[in-house]
């Protein structure tokens, strides 16, 4: 593949040579061990409002990043400037560092047998779709979504834009043990956040005004949801909102949007992280072989899905990725560790230098006809979220409350929106306390799973 006719200013040859100059490099100054990456990135983003043009903004960033090792002494620095002599200073920096930093029995490169081999390291999960996009087009297109929203209903009557993006990159890895490997990688989207207006049904008083938003995100333009699909349902969503009240304080079940539910799976990402267990700053430590979900949940993971959001033949070091179940029958089997966090607690590297690769949070309860409105009938009487706010989670003990909007529900269905509460629980009790997942089936980032019923948490209202 030639990057060049793709977009980008440099081809795969020449990163692969910067790399071995820089490792060259650091091998002539006197380092133990050295690792490298060279990368760069080209884009276009486009953002209308009202129909109106509002930002026209091309991207095109380069970097080198260098490691320098001296025994357990770490030093890192970094350039933009590809030059022989911008290299040479760069890796002249990071071993300075390195000189004057305190050991660490924890710093280091993967072991040799933990890194991708060649083969490994080559692996095509076709995640590179570049979109030969220009201004006039994504205008056009965050334009018909946009309209489209405003074409849902009279009362969508403002609008905080609509936008088109289109992102490709690429990079070429390197360390002194042996490894090599990259890849090209593309990211698209459409987006809208229209505002539905409803007038005061009293003389004085203010429009109820509501605001919600949708997108589209794929590795391949090709697999985007229309525009038109895009702003009609971000409108639905916005008008579906007015005359939402706050709802009496109460504890009730509480069902989470599919979208919401892929931030709950997130949560239990961090609070199984290496930075978070070796640091004793997790309510879920010592937890392998425990039982942290329901009974009835499991989680696996899948780096090497093709046109995966998440997927990677290797992580950030090097290390080969592995497909796994991380959580059987609600029993934990693995943690989602680096190299260095796998040292501080004396475990091997699970090859997530980097986060999380394509995680999916399955039940072995749901059936092909749990979506949405069957999942409202098994909260019967609760409160449907469908947004959350703030950030208050407590990862070291697990307390969560945050900021709620959603629906009222009575007997199964949707009785009135509900805005201005809080919920809240503890973490432990939440993932445990999950009694059924649907078939509505919503990918975040690298993370599936579908909206999620919990038996019973504190809801803050009026």
């Amino acid at each position: 593949m030639s990057t060049t006719s793709q977009g980008f200013a440099f081809q795969r040859e020449q990163f692969q040579q910067i790399i071995e100059d820089t490792l060259d490099i650091a091998r002539t100054l006197g380092a133990s061990d050295a690792g490298a990456e060279v990368s760069e990135g080209a884009g276009l983003s486009v953002s209308v409002r009202k129909g109106e043009l509002e930002n026209v903004e091309r991207n095109r960033d380069k970097s080198l990043g260098v490691t320098v090792y001296l025994g357990q002494r770490r030093g890192n620095a970094s350039t933009s400037d590809f030059s022989r002599q911008a290299i040479e200073q760069t890796v002249r920096a990071a071993y300075d560092i390195a000189r004057f930093t305190a050991e660490d029995p924890a710093a280091g490169l993967p072991e040799a047998d933990d890194l991708a081999g060649a083969d490994e390291a080559a692996r095509d999960l076709d995640l590179f779709y570049p979109w030969d996009l220009n201004a006039d087009t994504a205008a056009e297109l965050a334009r018909r979504c946009e309209d489209a929203a405003f074409a849902t209903d009279r009362r969508i009557g403002n609008s905080e834009g609509a936008g088109t993006s289109a992102q490709q990159s690429h990079f070429w890895a390197g360390n002194s043990r042996g490894f090599r490997g990259g890849y090209s990688s593309s990211r698209h989207s459409i987006s809208v956040a229209p505002i539905a207006v409803q007038p005061s049904r009293s003389r004085r008083g203010e429009p109820d005004m509501q605001r919600d938003a949708w997108y589209s995100s794929m590795r391949d333009a090709m697999d985007l949801a229309s525009p038109e699909a895009v702003g009609r349902y971000a409108a639905e969503r916005a008008l579906s909102r007015l005359a939402a009240r706050k709802i009496a304080t109460c504890e009730v079940p509480i069902l989470f949007e599919s979208s919401l539910a892929a931030g709950m799976l997130g949560a239990y990402v961090q609070a199984t992280s290496g930075g978070a267990l070796y640091r004793r700053a997790t309510f879920l430590l010592d937890c392998i072989g425990q039982p942290v979900l329901a009974d009835h949940l499991d989680i696996d993971e899948d780096p090497h899905q093709r046109k995966g959001k998440a997927s990677a033949p290797f992580d950030d070091e090097g290390v080969r990725t592995r497909k796994r179940r991380v959580v059987d029958a609600g029993v934990v089997q693995g943690y989602f560790l680096s190299s260095y966090s796998a040292r501080k607690l004396g475990l091997k590297t699970t090859g997530h230098a980097g986060g999380s690769q394509n995680l999916s949070l399955t039940s072995r309860h749901t059936q092909p006809g749990d979506h949405l409105d069957q999942m409202l009938r098994k909260l019967h009487r609760g409160f449907f979220v469908t947004e959350l706010m703030g950030q208050g989670v407590n990862y070291v003990t697990g307390d969560y409350s945050r900021g709620a909007a959603g629906y009222w529900v009575e007997q199964g269905r949707i009785v009135h929106p509900v805005h201005e509460v809080t919920i809240a629980g503890n973490l432990r009790d939440m993932l445990r306390g999950i009694v059924a997942l649907g078939a509505d089936r919503y990918t975040l980032g690298g993370k599936t799973v579908g909206s999620m019923l919990m038996d019973r948490m504190k809801v803050a209202g009026a």
